[in-house]
């Protein structure tokens, strides 16, 4: 590990990967929720500011899709994938 580097966003953003890349809902829902877990603790480890803001964003949309995916709703659109 290097420091500086957050290491739960990388974390993150292989969880999303995961959901867009799984087969059954059960999995993307799941898949989701650990991104949005992830997006959170890569948010409690910044200082306030834009990351933080928008690791927090991050958070919230994937919980959105898990939510969206959990009662058969189609998903306003698909996780931003952060740099």
């Amino acid at each position: 590990m290097s420091f500086g580097k957050n290491p739960h966003v990388a974390k993150a953003q292989a969880a999303e990967q995961k959901a867009a890349d799984a087969t059954d809902s059960t999995a993307r829902i799941a898949a989701y929720r650990e991104a949005a877990h992830q997006w959170d603790r890569a948010a409690a480890r910044e200082t306030p500011g834009k990351r933080r803001t928008e690791y927090e964003a991050s958070a919230e949309q994937n919980r959105a899709l898990a939510d969206a995916d959990a009662s058969g709703d189609e998903p306003a659109k698909g996780p931003t994938l952060l740099n």
